[in-house]
């Protein structure tokens, strides 16, 4: 490992932090490969840095989460049985390659699918994803089972390199701490759910928009932003804290400029779709709106105990008033804090609150929480609490899927899945609170103790709070660099 004492190009008076140096737990389990980092790790050189060590961990785990589903790869995705939930190594890949046309030939959102499922029930960028693995499975030629087999291996290499790419971002957008992007490649629940679904392919992009929008690009940042929510409706929901953070900071321009290019990119993707096949294109929201209380969500837990009958219209409307609730306090929380919240801690707290009230919870959802917790509260026993908790969720469903599919229901009845669904919001309520905790105590903030602002702010870092509700408690450290303007508390302007 390098140095504790080598300093980064974009940060050449600042040493990268070392956790091992900081963190009890890391410092515990650094001792597996020689202990903390030390003198000696100089002799490494600069081939040994802190990204490339981290992309190649995040290869090396996402390899073995492709392992761990070598049972269901063999045998049990093909015989229709529960043993691919016995096993836990379910994915939709090779099951979607039949069931949405690709096996057939046909194109995503303009030709017609036979059964309940007309269309293609996925954004546009992740139905382009999904047709150009499919035209790579095409040399591949055998029976059928063995093309299901090469198309989720391709998509598997190609959700690696998205893999990759998060994991990078998430190492550069905090310049001084690259090794917290570990919390990434080591995620035990990264490695269990990467190939279930798509979803890599937003998070790269998400990753890619923050380490653009930490270099003060915010153009950019939009651009890839709306490239993301192309893929995958979430990362839209990132524009609210950034709207909140340059309001405080009157950051206007910067804030309109990332908007302008969300919109563009989203709509130069979907409006050829939009216009040429407006029935496929739509049936992504369609089916979002008209989907029913599903696994996961503590929805179903209130159903399943009260045999309560809950409509997908009322559902839907029970759970945006709860996420607005959540946003109105994420945002009283955001313009009365001590100091102004770093963007990614708003971030994990606004898609955290989307996943809690949300009426579905998907196991590799997760997957859109782990980076964002990575940057926002960089604390392994925290971060491995949560991770332990969604460990047991990911274990939970489907052994009550076993459970349901099985003549002989082996597996974890109805009471056992409850259990794994509260443990989940549990572990991702904790997680919440701690960033909470962070915020209205930023002395506590492991990111902010050695004197930093906010690392993936961006144009937000260093600036100085112009509109507060309250007088903060704690001006910004780093006010003596920023640029001095009016300051409106209580909506009263201070020259």
């Amino acid at each position: 490992m390098p140095s504790p004492h080598k300093t980064t190009s974009a940060s050449p008076d600042r040493p990268v932090v070392s956790p091992t140096r900081r963190d009890e737990v890391a410092a515990a389990g650094s001792e597996l490969i020689g202990g903390p980092v030390g003198r000696w790790a100089r002799l490494g050189g600069g081939a040994v840095t802190p990204v490339r060590v981290v992309a190649l961990v995040t290869i090396g785990m996402f390899a073995l989460g492709m392992v761990q589903k070598l049972p269901c790869y063999n045998w049990a995705w093909f015989r229709g049985t529960s043993s691919q939930y016995t096993h836990a190594c379910y994915s939709d890949i090779p099951h979607l390659f039949i069931g949405r046309g690709f096996a057939d030939g046909l194109i995503p959102y303009f030709d017609r699918l036979g059964g309940d499922m007309e269309y293609l029930e996925y954004p546009v960028l992740t139905g382009l994803f999904m047709q150009v693995a499919s035209w790579l499975t095409l040399p591949f030629d055998g029976d059928l089972q063995y093309r299901e087999q090469m198309y989720w291996m391709v998509n598997a290499g190609m959700l690696m390199a998205c893999a990759a790419v998060l994991a990078v971002c998430v190492a550069r957008t905090h310049r001084d701490r690259p090794w917290d992007a570990l919390l990434v490649a080591l995620a035990p629940a990264f490695a269990l759910t990467a190939t279930i679904n798509w979803d890599l392919l937003a998070l790269a992009l998400t990753a890619a928009a923050m380490l653009l929008w930490s270099r003060g690009r915010p153009l950019a940042f939009g651009v890839l932003l709306g490239l993301a929510t192309a893929a995958k409706f979430y990362p839209f929901l990132l524009l609210g804290p950034l709207l909140l953070l340059c309001w405080r900071a009157w950051k206007w321009r910067e804030f309109g400029a990332a908007v302008l290019g969300t919109a563009a990119s989203w709509l130069a993707v979907n409006v050829p779709v939009m216009l040429l096949a407006p029935e496929g294109w739509k049936k992504f929201y369609t089916f979002s709106q008209d989907r029913g209380i599903d696994f996961g969500s503590f929805w179903l837990v209130i159903t399943q105990r009260t045999g309560a009958n809950i409509t997908p219209e009322a559902v839907n409307t029970y759970a945006s008033v709860l996420m607005a609730l959540a946003c109105l306090g994420i945002a009283a929380l955001t313009l009365t804090a001590p100091r102004r919240p770093r963007f990614a801690q708003l971030a994990f707290l606004v898609i955290a609150a989307f996943i809690l009230t949300n009426k579905v919870y998907s196991p590799q959802y997760v997957l859109w929480l782990i980076p964002l917790a990575a940057l926002a509260r960089p604390r392994w026993r925290d971060f491995l609490v949560w991770q332990a908790c969604e460990v047991m969720y990911f274990t939970g469903i489907w052994m009550y899927l076993a459970y349901t599919t099985s003549g002989n229901k082996q597996g974890l009845p109805t009471e056992g899945y409850q259990f794994a669904i509260l443990l989940h919001l549990a572990g991702t309520l904790f997680l919440c609170a701690m960033v909470v905790r962070d915020i209205l105590m930023p002395e506590r903030d492991g990111v902010r103790r050695d004197g930093t602002d906010d690392p993936s702010g961006g144009v937000l870092d260093r600036s100085e709070d112009v509109f507060v509700l309250g007088r903060a408690a704690h001006p910004p450290q780093h006010a003596a660099h920023a640029v001095q303007g009016p300051r409106v508390e209580w909506g009263a302007v201070r020259e």
